[in-house]
C-alpha cells in the first residue's frame, strides 16, 4: 500500500457501507492508524462499521473541523504522513473536503509536495446534478447562502442571473432545519419559468429527488423535510 493522505468517503446517513463505498476503501482504511476528522465520534462509528474489530485504541484521531480557529498553526498536522505512515481523512456524511474542512489538510500535503488519494465514495452534490436534468458541463457549488432575510433573496437572485448569462447550473445547500426557509425565499425570489430542483437525503431511504419549474412549485404547496438537502438552479 502506498504511503499517502487517503481522503475516505463515508455514507450519507443510515445506509450500508455495501450499497455506497467499494470493497477496496475497507482495504486501504484498515492499514490505517492515522485520521483527520470532521468528528472522532461520528469517525469512529463509521470505522467500526466497516469492521467490528477495527483497532481504535491504536489509533490517532485529530479533529479538523468548522470550529477549528482558522489561524491555528497546522503545520504538525501531516506529521505522521512526513514520516512515512499512511494517514486518512473521514468527513461526517460523504465524500471529505468537498464543502468541508478537511480540504486544509489536502492543502497541506499539496504544499509538502505530499501524495493524496482520493478514495470513491458518495457525494451529494454531484449525484444530485445527475438527477436534476440540469447542464453538467456547467455549474458552481456555492455552498452556504447568507441566512439573514434580504441578503439571502440578493443572493438568491445572484445565482438565477448567473443561471441566465453564463448557462450554469447553480447549487447550493442550508442547514436541514432551514430548509422550508430556504425553499420559500427561493419561491418568492426566483421567475415562474426558472427551474429548481430538490435532492433531499441521497442513498438513504429517504431520498426525494425532483426537478420543476418555480410556477409548478408554487402549486405543490411542499414542506421539506430536515434532512441533507441540495438546491439547484437552471433554466
Amino acid at each position: 500500500m502506498e504511503t499517502a493522505l487517503y481522503l475516505i468517503p463515508c455514507p450519507m446517513g443510515v445506509t450500508p457501507n455495501e450499497q455506497v463505498l467499494p470493497s477496496y476503501n475497507l482495504e486501504i482504511v484498515r492499514n490505517i492508524r492515522h485520521f483527520i476528522v470532521e468528528s472522532r465520534k461520528a469517525a469512529v462509528r463509521f470505522l467500526i462499521s466497516l469492521d467490528k474489530n477495527f483497532p481504535i485504541d491504536d489509533c490517532t484521531f485529530t479533529e479538523l473541523s468548522e470550529h477549528t480557529d482558522e489561524k491555528a498553526d497546522l503545520s504538525k498536522l501531516l506529521l505522521p504522513l512526513e514520516k512515512g505512515e499512511c494517514m486518512g481523512v473521514i468527513s461526517d456524511a460523504g465524500c471529505p473536503c468537498i464543502g468541508d474542512p478537511g480540504s486544509r489538510a489536502v492543502e497541506i500535503a499539496q504544499k509538502k509536495n505530499l501524495r493524496v488519494v482520493p478514495l470513491v465514495g458518495p457525494n451529494s452534490m454531484i449525484m444530485a446534478l445527475m438527477a436534476s436534468g440540469f447542464n453538467g458541463q456547467n455549474f458552481a457549488f456555492n455552498g452556504y447562502l447568507p441566512v439573514k432575510n434580504g441578503e439571502r433573496e440578493s443572493k438568491i437572485k445572484q445565482l438565477e442571473n448567473k443561471v441566465y448569462k453564463e448557462n450554469q447550473t447553480q447549487l447550493f445547500i442550508e442547514t436541514p432545519y432551514r430548509n422550508q426557509k430556504m425553499f420559500e425565499a427561493i419561491l418568492k425570489t426566483c421567475r415562474a419559468e426558472t427551474k429548481l430542483c430538490i435532492a433531499s437525503g441521497i442513498t438513504t431511504d429517504q431520498e426525494f429527488i425532483k426537478t420543476k419549474t418555480i410556477a409548478a412549485w408554487k402549486k405543490e404547496k411542499s414542506e421539506l423535510s430536515k434532512i441533507p438537502t441540495i438546491f439547484l438552479l437552471y433554466k
